[in-house]
């Protein structure tokens, strides 16, 4: 059992750490010390649903259903690009300069709903979190809940230390520019997502 719940830990953990839409907001947020807590808690509990999902027969709905695939692929390209422009402008064009752990009111509500966009309307979450660990867990019959428990620790631990560790960088960020290119990092990374969907459509 516990070799099954380590094989769950590396493989989820070994899914999570790849830069993406995602793990790139979380990380801003715990730059910006805002909402730290909320943005990791939801990112882990929605990680752990479509966990759930995978392994309790959810993706043989998708594979028997693609439609579902193809219009999160799209909606989700959609908001990449336009999430990436909101970046962009304010590497470029924004007059403001961001400093690290500013407390800017930017309601709990609106970062709430970015972060939940930026999960679920993401389709490689389905494809790798759902169909992956789905078709990996049945290799664990009879241990199955362990490999899922593994794999749910595994983003409950990457989330909240990529959130509160994030801190550690806060004197590097305390210099404007280091914004900006964070931004412009962001903005890549949200296009190239958006731009590989599209293709994959």
């Amino acid at each position: 059992m516990l070799h099954t719940y380590l094989q769950g830990f590396a493989i989820g953990l070994s899914l999570i750490v790849a830069i993406g839409a995602q793990n790139a907001f979380v990380l801003k947020q715990g730059l910006k010390k805002q909402a730290v807590f909320w943005v990791c808690f939801v990112c882990a509990l929605s990680d752990s649903i479509l966990v759930v999902l995978g392994i309790t027969g959810f993706a043989t709905m998708i594979q028997v259903y693609p439609d579902v695939v193809g219009f999160a692929k799209w909606a989700g390209a959609v908001f990449l690009l336009w999430y990436g422009l909101q970046h962009a402008r304010q590497a470029f064009y924004s007059n403001q300069s961001l400093h690290a752990g500013s407390q800017n009111e930017i309601q709990l509500s609106k970062i709430i709903m970015v972060c939940l966009a930026l999960t679920w309307l993401n389709p490689h979450v389905y494809l790798d979190t759902v169909v992956l660990i789905g078709s990996i867990s049945t290799q664990f019959e009879q241990t199955k809940l362990y490999f899922a428990l593994g794999v749910i620790t595994a983003s409950w631990l990457f989330f909240f230390s990529l959130g509160y560790g994030a801190r550690v960088l806060i004197p590097v960020f305390a210099n404007p520019k280091a914004w900006n290119v964070l931004d412009v990092v962001i903005a890549l990374i949200m296009w190239s997502i958006a731009i590989s969907l599209m293709m994959s459509s």
